[in-house]
């Protein structure tokens, strides 16, 4: 199969999921009429928006695209999958943070390093396997005491290389594709939407007013009146 096949191939996937779970499909992601909620992967291509699974509203589009193919059948394919979903609430009780996959090259672990504050937990095979870092204003201490041993736990358990954060009062989560078919789509989404529901849990206790999950973490409605 051509690359040119593969893209057209893919697109086909991700817009029949969509058809398949009343989930709004394009090609690529545009912006919001002015007043509404912000559009999330704006740009994005094949961007879903919607109740991507059960629970999980939100957006996702393809990620880290790079080209391939020859000299006369060249494409732009997704080496990952971006699921991103407002939470102002979670935002609240947590300072922005990223979580990535241990993976990255030498080069990209020091320029983390060097802008964002490392943050160490109890959980030895989640150290190991991720780098969690908050911005170098924000104190480590607020994330480290953010996830219980449960959800470090938990995570470690994932059999794929991810990354997760808060940023901007957005939670977003990088799957990256071992293949590009429905299954992987399809567990792509259900681990962010379980991520989801997770780091929800976790925050619970913290006596912030949070919201019940709806068409807002997706930017399509307002949130409601707290």
């Amino acid at each position: 199969m051509s690359a040119a096949d593969e893209q057209r191939a893919w697109a086909e996937t991700v817009q029949a999921y969509g058809a398949a779970h009343d989930v709004c499909y394009e090609p690529i992601g545009g912006l919001n009429p002015v007043g509404q909620p912000a559009a999330l992967c704006p740009g994005g291509t094949n961007r879903l928006t919607g109740q991507l699974t059960d629970g999980f509203w939100g957006s996702s589009c393809d990620a880290d695209e790079h080209e391939e193919g020859g000299l006369f059948s060249k494409a732009v394919l997704p080496r990952a999958v971006l699921a991103k979903s407002h939470v102002p609430d979670l935002a609240k009780v947590m300072p922005p943070f990223n979580v990535e996959s241990i993976e990255k090259t030498p080069e990209e672990l020091i320029m983390q390093r060097a802008s964002r504050r490392k943050v160490e937990f109890e959980s030895i095979d989640f150290n190991k396997r991720f780098l969690a870092t908050v911005p170098s204003e924000y104190d480590p201490v607020a994330l480290r005491e953010t996830f219980s041993p449960g959800f470090l736990e938990w995570v470690t358990t994932i059999d794929n290389e991810i990354d997760f954060g808060v940023s901007e009062q957005q939670l977003w989560f990088l799957w990256r594709l071992r293949e590009r078919t429905e299954d992987e789509l399809k567990t792509a989404l259900k681990y962010g939407g379980r991520l989801f529901e997770r780091i929800r849990k976790e925050v619970d206790e913290s006596g912030v007013h949070t919201y019940p999950a709806g068409p807002w973490h997706a930017g399509l409605e307002p949130f409601p009146a707290s």
